[in-house]
């Protein structure tokens, strides 16, 4: 069962990525409002990371770039998303999906069955 960690500062938002996501057969791990995404990430070694831009931790293209310098973390599938449009920050910072805010859950679905596959959208 692919693992996806969630680093979201929205409640709201990570109790229905974590509903979302279980119904869909992967197991989640949400980020504790203040700890260290880097330190998580190492430690849980997810499939997938579905990092928000704006986090109560810092900057997520900020931990983007951590992760792509990182040769133990720089191949794992990293989808950004954000409440504002910026898609081409996160790109060129190494995401390999952007999703903007709001979005269908079936978006989110096909984004990590897209990551896991090897494909980017």
């Amino acid at each position: 069962m692919p693992k996806i960690m969630l680093a979201e500062d929205d409640m709201t938002m990570l109790y229905l990525l974590k509903t979302l996501l279980r119904m869909e057969g992967y197991e989640t791990i949400a980020l504790n409002e203040q700890e260290d995404v880097l330190v998580a990430v190492h430690r849980e070694q997810p499939d997938v990371i579905l990092l928000d831009v704006h986090l109560t931790q810092g900057n997520g293209v900020d931990f983007l770039r951590a992760i792509r310098s990182d040769r133990n973390l720089d191949k794992m599938v990293v989808i950004m998303q954000s409440g504002m449009n910026l898609m081409d920050e996160c790109r060129v910072a190494g995401a390999d999906t952007f999703l903007l805010k709001p979005y269908m859950p079936e978006v989110l679905i096909d984004a990590i069955r897209d990551g896991l596959t090897g494909r980017k959208l």
